[in-house]
């Protein structure tokens, strides 16, 4: 259909949060902001590709109204960790971000040499690429204990299954990527 001139033309009505609802996603977001893009970085290696996935589980979150989320703590963190987990396979491989642009994120790497800086950096991201064809379980759980520190426990619990679960899972899934990690490394000799 055509649109006459100085006809109206009609917008989307997107219906705003309730106040009650918008105090509880600004609390929400103050709490746990920083906890998600961190999480996100660690994954993705890019504080722009995190601050897009922390703005993405956020959205969410106010799409499908904060208050109907039982724990909070946990939902966004295992939404970081998947939408940063997405975003990877999406791409299949993460470039790293410059050091300039990942102000305020602490280098592990402080006492390194430049060559070993940068040996980091591609071992960073053959593991991305790696991670990224992993199951997504598989890959939650690698992440949450290895990229997040978390123990066994700690991952089943968020995770809603056993720690002999975890712990056969990780096993597996370090195998996986020890083998994928040497096919990388070979396909770069």
């Amino acid at each position: 259909m055509k649109r006459q001139e100085g006809e109206p033309v009609a917008a989307a009505v997107v219906p705003l949060p309730s106040t009650e609802s918008r105090e509880i996603l600004s609390q929400l977001f103050a709490e746990h902001h920083r906890r998600v893009l961190v999480a996100a970085y660690r994954i993705t290696g890019s504080m722009v590709d995190a601050e897009d996935v922390a703005q993405g589980v956020f959205l969410r979150l106010a799409g499908t109204g904060s208050a109907s989320v039982t724990n909070a703590r946990s939902y966004l963190y295992r939404a970081a960790i998947n939408g940063a987990l997405d975003l990877l396979r999406r791409r299949k491989a993460a470039p790293t971000e410059p050091l300039e642009g990942a102000a305020g994120v602490a280098s592990t790497l402080v006492w390194s040499s430049p060559e070993r800086g940068a040996s980091s950096r591609e071992l960073g991201g053959w593991l991305r690429a790696a991670m990224s064809e992993l199951a997504p379980r598989a890959a939650e759980m690698f992440a949450l204990r290895y990229l997040e520190g978390l123990g066994n426990r700690e991952i089943a619990v968020l995770m809603g299954t056993s720690q002999a679960v975890v712990a056969v899972t990780l096993h597996q899934t370090r195998s996986k990527l020890k083998k994928r990690l040497r096919e990388f490394e070979r396909e770069t000799q």
